[in-house]
Protein backbone atom coordinates (compact mmCIF):
# COMPACT_ATOMS: atom_id res chain seq x y z
CA UNK A 1 0.00 0.00 0.00
CA UNK A 2 1.71 3.24 -0.81
CA UNK A 3 2.07 5.81 2.04
CA UNK A 4 -0.71 7.95 0.75
CA UNK A 5 -3.31 5.37 1.33
CA UNK A 6 -1.94 5.00 4.33
CA UNK A 7 -2.13 8.04 5.28
CA UNK A 8 -5.54 8.25 4.12
CA UNK A 9 -7.06 5.40 5.91
CA UNK A 10 -5.39 6.50 8.93
CA UNK A 11 -7.02 9.77 8.75
CA UNK A 12 -10.37 7.48 8.00
CA UNK A 13 -10.16 5.60 11.41
CA UNK A 14 -9.04 8.88 13.16
CA UNK A 15 -12.40 10.36 12.12
CA UNK A 16 -14.50 6.95 13.46
CA UNK A 17 -12.71 7.69 16.44
CA UNK A 18 -13.61 11.07 17.28
CA UNK A 19 -17.19 10.56 16.02
CA UNK A 20 -17.35 7.46 18.74
CA UNK A 21 -16.12 9.70 21.38
CA UNK A 22 -19.01 12.63 20.72
CA UNK A 23 -21.45 9.58 20.86
CA UNK A 24 -22.94 8.10 23.39
CA UNK A 25 -25.46 5.07 23.07
CA UNK A 26 -25.77 6.07 19.37
CA UNK A 27 -26.83 9.18 20.33
CA UNK A 28 -25.22 12.74 18.48
CA UNK A 29 -24.31 15.13 21.69
CA UNK A 30 -26.07 18.04 21.26
CA UNK A 31 -24.56 21.20 20.03
CA UNK A 32 -23.27 23.31 22.35
CA UNK A 33 -24.97 26.67 23.01
CA UNK A 34 -24.57 29.29 25.52
CA UNK A 35 -27.15 31.57 27.08
CA UNK A 36 -25.81 35.08 28.53
CA UNK A 37 -27.96 36.15 31.36
CA UNK A 38 -27.62 39.80 32.42
CA UNK A 39 -29.16 40.25 35.60
CA UNK A 40 -29.54 42.42 38.65
CA UNK A 41 -26.79 42.35 41.43
CA UNK A 42 -28.68 41.07 43.85
CA UNK A 43 -29.69 38.16 41.84
CA UNK A 44 -25.98 36.65 42.34
CA UNK A 45 -26.47 34.77 44.55
CA UNK A 46 -30.13 32.82 43.64
CA UNK A 47 -29.31 32.95 40.01
CA UNK A 48 -25.52 31.38 40.28
CA UNK A 49 -26.95 28.48 42.67
CA UNK A 50 -30.00 27.74 40.19
CA UNK A 51 -27.55 27.46 37.06
CA UNK A 52 -26.04 23.65 37.62
CA UNK A 53 -29.57 22.39 37.73
CA UNK A 54 -30.84 24.26 34.57
CA UNK A 55 -27.36 23.17 32.49
CA UNK A 56 -28.01 19.36 33.46
CA UNK A 57 -31.87 20.00 32.07
CA UNK A 58 -30.27 21.03 29.35
CA UNK A 59 -27.69 19.58 27.78
CA UNK A 60 -25.00 21.13 26.06
CA UNK A 61 -25.91 24.50 27.59
CA UNK A 62 -23.36 26.89 29.44
CA UNK A 63 -25.32 29.67 31.28
CA UNK A 64 -23.27 32.93 31.43
CA UNK A 65 -24.00 35.83 33.95
CA UNK A 66 -23.37 39.37 33.50
CA UNK A 67 -24.48 40.90 36.71
CA UNK A 68 -24.56 44.48 37.68
CA UNK A 69 -27.02 47.57 38.32
CA UNK A 70 -29.85 47.23 36.56
CA UNK A 71 -29.26 50.57 34.82
CA UNK A 72 -26.35 49.90 33.07
CA UNK A 73 -27.06 46.51 32.15
CA UNK A 74 -30.65 48.03 30.75
CA UNK A 75 -28.32 50.79 28.97
CA UNK A 76 -26.14 47.75 27.17
CA UNK A 77 -28.76 45.76 26.16
CA UNK A 78 -30.08 48.95 24.30
CA UNK A 79 -26.82 49.94 22.53
CA UNK A 80 -26.44 46.22 21.52
CA UNK A 81 -24.37 44.02 24.06
CA UNK A 82 -24.62 40.82 23.65
CA UNK A 83 -27.78 39.37 25.95
CA UNK A 84 -30.26 36.70 25.69
CA UNK A 85 -32.43 37.36 28.95
CA UNK A 86 -32.52 40.74 31.23
CA UNK A 87 -33.22 40.78 35.07
CA UNK A 88 -33.53 43.60 36.23
CA UNK A 89 -34.47 45.05 39.96
CA UNK A 90 -36.87 48.36 39.05
CA UNK A 91 -39.63 48.58 36.58
CA UNK A 92 -38.11 51.66 35.14
CA UNK A 93 -35.31 50.16 34.34
CA UNK A 94 -36.83 47.66 32.46
CA UNK A 95 -38.93 50.39 30.41
CA UNK A 96 -35.45 51.50 29.58
CA UNK A 97 -34.94 48.05 27.62
CA UNK A 98 -38.70 48.06 26.27
CA UNK A 99 -39.13 51.70 24.88
CA UNK A 100 -36.12 50.67 22.88
CA UNK A 101 -37.71 47.85 21.52
CA UNK A 102 -34.85 45.87 22.92
CA UNK A 103 -37.30 43.20 25.04
CA UNK A 104 -39.66 40.63 23.25
CA UNK A 105 -42.89 40.54 24.50
CA UNK A 106 -44.23 41.37 27.91
CA UNK A 107 -41.36 41.22 31.13
CA UNK A 108 -42.35 39.06 33.81
CA UNK A 109 -42.74 40.36 37.29
CA UNK A 110 -41.71 37.63 39.38
CA UNK A 111 -40.55 39.14 42.70
CA UNK A 112 -40.01 41.99 45.36
CA UNK A 113 -37.35 43.16 47.48
CA UNK A 114 -36.94 45.44 50.54
CA UNK A 115 -33.93 47.76 52.02
CA UNK A 116 -32.44 47.46 55.42
CA UNK A 117 -28.89 48.72 56.73
CA UNK A 118 -26.39 46.63 56.49
CA UNK A 119 -24.01 47.22 59.60
CA UNK A 120 -20.69 45.11 61.29
CA UNK A 121 -21.69 42.50 63.82
CA UNK A 122 -22.83 43.61 67.13
CA UNK A 123 -24.31 46.85 65.37
CA UNK A 124 -21.16 49.11 66.93
CA UNK A 125 -22.32 52.30 65.99
CA UNK A 126 -25.97 51.67 67.55
CA UNK A 127 -28.01 52.50 64.42
CA UNK A 128 -31.94 51.79 64.94
CA UNK A 129 -33.28 53.51 61.62
CA UNK A 130 -32.41 56.26 59.03
CA UNK A 131 -31.99 58.99 61.24
CA UNK A 132 -28.93 57.41 63.18
CA UNK A 133 -27.42 57.67 59.94
CA UNK A 134 -27.44 61.46 59.84
CA UNK A 135 -24.62 63.38 61.20
CA UNK A 136 -20.91 62.86 61.27
CA UNK A 137 -20.51 60.14 63.94
CA UNK A 138 -21.55 57.37 61.01
CA UNK A 139 -20.25 57.23 57.87
CA UNK A 140 -22.55 55.49 55.55
CA UNK A 141 -22.42 54.21 51.82
CA UNK A 142 -25.62 54.33 49.17
CA UNK A 143 -26.27 52.87 45.27
CA UNK A 144 -25.64 55.79 43.08
CA UNK A 145 -29.26 57.56 42.48
CA UNK A 146 -29.65 55.31 38.78
CA UNK A 147 -29.19 52.67 40.10
CA UNK A 148 -32.86 51.02 41.87
CA UNK A 149 -31.31 50.38 44.99
CA UNK A 150 -30.52 54.05 44.81
CA UNK A 151 -33.64 54.95 43.91
CA UNK A 152 -34.94 53.10 46.62
CA UNK A 153 -32.84 54.87 49.39
CA UNK A 154 -34.09 58.51 48.43
CA UNK A 155 -37.80 57.08 48.89
CA UNK A 156 -36.88 56.34 51.73
CA UNK A 157 -34.97 59.17 52.90
CA UNK A 158 -38.32 61.64 51.75
CA UNK A 159 -40.49 59.40 53.59
CA UNK A 160 -38.44 59.88 56.55
CA UNK A 161 -37.61 63.43 55.97
CA UNK A 162 -33.92 63.05 56.07
CA UNK A 163 -31.27 63.56 53.77
CA UNK A 164 -27.84 61.49 54.22
CA UNK A 165 -24.47 62.46 53.23
CA UNK A 166 -22.79 59.45 52.48
CA UNK A 167 -19.24 59.10 51.73
CA UNK A 168 -19.83 57.36 48.48
CA UNK A 169 -22.31 56.15 45.96
CA UNK A 170 -21.91 52.87 44.31
CA UNK A 171 -22.81 51.32 41.23
CA UNK A 172 -24.69 48.20 42.82
CA UNK A 173 -26.29 47.01 46.03
CA UNK A 174 -22.78 44.48 46.27
CA UNK A 175 -20.59 47.18 45.96
CA UNK A 176 -22.18 48.48 48.94
CA UNK A 177 -22.35 45.84 50.57
CA UNK A 178 -18.15 44.90 50.80
CA UNK A 179 -17.63 48.55 51.82
CA UNK A 180 -19.59 47.66 54.95
CA UNK A 181 -17.87 44.35 54.73
CA UNK A 182 -14.25 45.92 54.59
CA UNK A 183 -15.64 48.71 57.60
CA UNK A 184 -14.70 51.18 55.10
CA UNK A 185 -18.14 52.34 56.05
CA UNK A 186 -20.37 52.04 58.96
CA UNK A 187 -23.19 51.12 57.57
CA UNK A 188 -25.09 50.83 53.87
CA UNK A 189 -28.24 50.90 52.34
CA UNK A 190 -28.79 47.59 50.85
CA UNK A 191 -31.86 44.91 50.49
CA UNK A 192 -32.37 42.52 52.64
CA UNK A 193 -31.68 39.25 50.37
CA UNK A 194 -27.72 41.05 50.58
CA UNK A 195 -27.75 41.06 53.91
CA UNK A 196 -28.75 37.38 54.16
CA UNK A 197 -26.42 36.48 51.50
CA UNK A 198 -23.45 37.27 53.55
CA UNK A 199 -24.63 33.97 55.84
CA UNK A 200 -24.22 35.63 59.04
CA UNK A 201 -20.89 38.29 58.63
CA UNK A 202 -23.52 41.39 58.73
CA UNK A 203 -26.28 42.29 60.36
CA UNK A 204 -29.33 44.02 58.74
CA UNK A 205 -31.14 46.76 60.45
CA UNK A 206 -35.12 47.15 59.54
CA UNK A 207 -36.10 50.43 59.18
CA UNK A 208 -40.30 51.58 57.96
CA UNK A 209 -39.45 53.71 55.39
CA UNK A 210 -38.19 50.91 53.40
CA UNK A 211 -42.35 49.93 52.91
CA UNK A 212 -42.51 53.84 51.20
CA UNK A 213 -43.80 54.19 48.21
CA UNK A 214 -40.96 53.66 45.75
CA UNK A 215 -38.83 52.15 48.27
CA UNK A 216 -40.05 48.57 47.64
CA UNK A 217 -38.54 47.15 44.33
CA UNK A 218 -40.21 45.02 41.39
CA UNK A 219 -38.30 42.73 39.42
CA UNK A 220 -38.52 41.45 36.45
CA UNK A 221 -37.35 39.68 33.69
CA UNK A 222 -37.60 39.68 30.21
CA UNK A 223 -36.04 37.93 27.01
CA UNK A 224 -34.21 39.87 24.90
CA UNK A 225 -34.94 41.09 21.18
CA UNK A 226 -33.21 39.44 18.58
CA UNK A 227 -32.03 36.49 20.96
CA UNK A 228 -30.20 34.02 18.89
CA UNK A 229 -31.60 31.51 21.74
CA UNK A 230 -35.06 33.09 22.58
CA UNK A 231 -36.15 29.56 23.06
CA UNK A 232 -33.26 28.62 25.69
CA UNK A 233 -34.11 32.12 27.43
CA UNK A 234 -37.64 31.23 27.87
CA UNK A 235 -36.31 27.71 28.70
CA UNK A 236 -34.37 29.73 31.72
CA UNK A 237 -37.28 32.32 32.47
CA UNK A 238 -40.07 29.14 32.91
CA UNK A 239 -37.29 27.58 35.24
CA UNK A 240 -36.82 30.45 37.62
CA UNK A 241 -39.86 31.80 37.91
CA UNK A 242 -40.95 28.16 38.24
CA UNK A 243 -41.61 26.00 42.02
CA UNK A 244 -37.66 25.62 42.15
CA UNK A 245 -37.24 29.22 41.39
CA UNK A 246 -39.47 30.50 43.89
CA UNK A 247 -38.20 28.42 46.20
CA UNK A 248 -34.78 29.52 45.86
CA UNK A 249 -35.28 33.10 45.83
CA UNK A 250 -38.29 32.65 49.20
CA UNK A 251 -35.21 31.45 51.08
CA UNK A 252 -32.86 34.52 49.63
CA UNK A 253 -35.45 36.58 51.18
CA UNK A 254 -37.46 37.86 48.09
CA UNK A 255 -41.18 37.99 48.07
CA UNK A 256 -42.24 36.05 45.39
CA UNK A 257 -45.31 36.82 43.12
Amino acid sequence: MSSARVLVVLAALAALVLTACGTSSGQQAPPARTLTVSAAASLTDVYTGLEPQFEQANPGTEVRFNFGGSDTLAQQVVQGAPADVLATASTRTMQTAQQAGRIDGEPLSFATNKLQIAVPLGNPKGITGLASLVGPQVTEAVCAPAVPCGAATEAAERAAGVTLDPVSEEPDVRSVLQRVSTRNVDAGLVYLTDVRATAGQLEGIDFPQAAAPGAAQNYLVGVVAGSPNSDLARRWIAYVTGPEGDATMAEAGFEVR
